[in-house]
Formats: C-alpha cells, sequence, structure tokens
C-alpha cells in the first residue's frame, strides 16, 4: 500500500514539474538585435558587432537577429522592424546601436516607442545610452510619446482641412481630374497587357499574376474584367466609364 502511494506521489511530482517546465519555456523573454543599414554600401558588420560586445558585458544572450537594408523613412510597418514589433511580447528586449536605427523623423521613432512600452517590451539603445523598460522614468516617457504623437496627428489634419479649404476659395476643383482614371489606376498593367493575357491562358491564378507585377489582385481582377474579357485596353475605354471602376 506504501508503494502504491508513493508511486503516485512521484507521478504528481513529475506532471507538476513537466507543467511548470512547460509555463517557464512558454514564457521565456526573447532579446533581440536589430540592425539597419540604408545602402548596400554600408555595413551590417559594426552595428553587430557592438551589440553582441555590449550583450556580452551584460551577460545576455541574443535570441534573434533582425538585420534590413532600407531607408529609416520607410514606414516601420512595411519594414522587418514592423514584424518583429508584432511578434514581441512583455519582458522582450529590443537592443539597437543608436535610436536612429529605428526611424529617421522624431514622430516615427515616438511611435515605436510607445508601442513597444504598450506592450510592456524593453528597448535599449547602446550609443544613446536609453533604456525604456517598465519603470516609472519610461512610462512618464511612453505618455510624452503618446501625447506628442497624437498632437502631431491632429496637427496635419488640421493643416489638411486648411488647405482645401483655401483651394476651394479659389475656385479649385478638388479630386482626381476627370477622365484620367484609367490611365492613372491601369498604366502599370497596361504595358504588360500581353504578359496579364499569356499568363491566364497558361492557367496562371490572378493573385499570381498581381505578385509578380508588384499590385493587388483586385486591381488584377478589375483589369480582366474591363479590359481583357472585352478585348480592349485602357486608352479605348471612354472616361464616361471610369464610374464603373
Amino acid at each position: 500500500m506504501l508503494f502504491v502511494v508513493f508511486c503516485a506521489f512521484v507521478v504528481v511530482f513529475i506532471c507538476f514539474s513537466g507543467v511548470c517546465t512547460l509555463t517557464l519555456v512558454q514564457k521565456k523573454v526573447m532579446v533581440y538585435g536589430y540592425i539597419r543599414v540604408s545602402s548596400d554600401k554600408q555595413t551590417v558588420e559594426n552595428q553587430r558587432f557592438e551589440i553582441q560586445k555590449f550583450c556580452d558585458e551584460k551577460h545576455l544572450q541574443v535570441d534573434g537577429w533582425i538585420e534590413e537594408t532600407i531607408s529609416g523613412t520607410k514606414s516601420y510597418t512595411k519594414r522587418e522592424l514592423g514584424r518583429l514589433l508584432r511578434r514581441t511580447k512583455a519582458g522582450d528586449t529590443i537592443i539597437c546601436s543608436e535610436l536612429s536605427r529605428l526611424g529617421r523623423n522624431l514622430y516615427m521613432i515616438m511611435e515605436i516607442l510607445g508601442l513597444c512600452m504598450s506592450k510592456n517590451c524593453r528597448v535599449w539603445t547602446i550609443k544613446d545610452g536609453y533604456r525604456l523598460g517598465d519603470d516609472i522614468q519610461s512610462k512618464v516617457l511612453a505618455f510624452a510619446f503618446g501625447l506628442s504623437a497624437e498632437i502631431e496627428r491632429n496637427l496635419i489634419s488640421q493643416r489638411t482641412k486648411e488647405a482645401l479649404a483655401r483651394l476651394k476659395a479659389e475656385g479649385r476643383k478638388l479630386g482626381r481630374p476627370e477622365g484620367t482614371c484609367m490611365l492613372q489606376r491601369y498604366y502599370r498593367l497596361s504595358r504588360h497587357d500581353a504578359y496579364v493575357r499569356r499568363a491566364l491562358r497558361k492557367g496562371m491564378s490572378q493573385r499570381e499574376i498581381a505578385r509578380r507585377l508588384h499590385v493587388s489582385r483586385n486591381t488584377v481582377a478589375r483589369y480582366i474584367r474591363l479590359f481583357v474579357k472585352n478585348n480592349e485596353t485602357p486608352t479605348e475605354v471612354l472616361p464616361s466609364q471610369c464610374a464603373a471602376v
């Protein structure tokens, strides 16, 4: 009887240990090294060396490297940085050589840092010495970043409204010039008209055609419906048909 009780105790202990281990694995925090250069002529090795040296001094292990060659003026949502921010979780740390690697304008950097702090994700920069985490100073900065971003959005909206009102007062007609929508929207596809038709004959999907021509699938679908099926080209369509798009 005692042997049975002892065996049951061992089984429960092993199961409990396994659950605890699994929980720890699931909650493991990650350290990411982010590197960005603006052109192929620049090298990522200097930034990688700085980040690795910093981590060695702090006894940190980099779990993943994110490297990209792209301008810092491009929206972070269209960069590898955006994909990284979407998968980070509370407790994770992003380390970069300097704050300008995140973006080239203050508004974008504030938006990125505000997003990180809202997810309780830390951002450390080496040259600038920033340590944005879950302390009170970081929370104050997060509030300031959010307020600044909201003010900037309101100012942009107000300037846009003022410019539109001025143009309207001057008698300028707002919106797209009449009769140009077809050429504006489908000019890129009209240059590839033969390719689109040949691809369709070979059975290629609209999604694959769109991917290869770097346009949306809806644009390809409309082009096929308006031109390919009617055996026409955009220059043959009357401006009055723009409303059908």
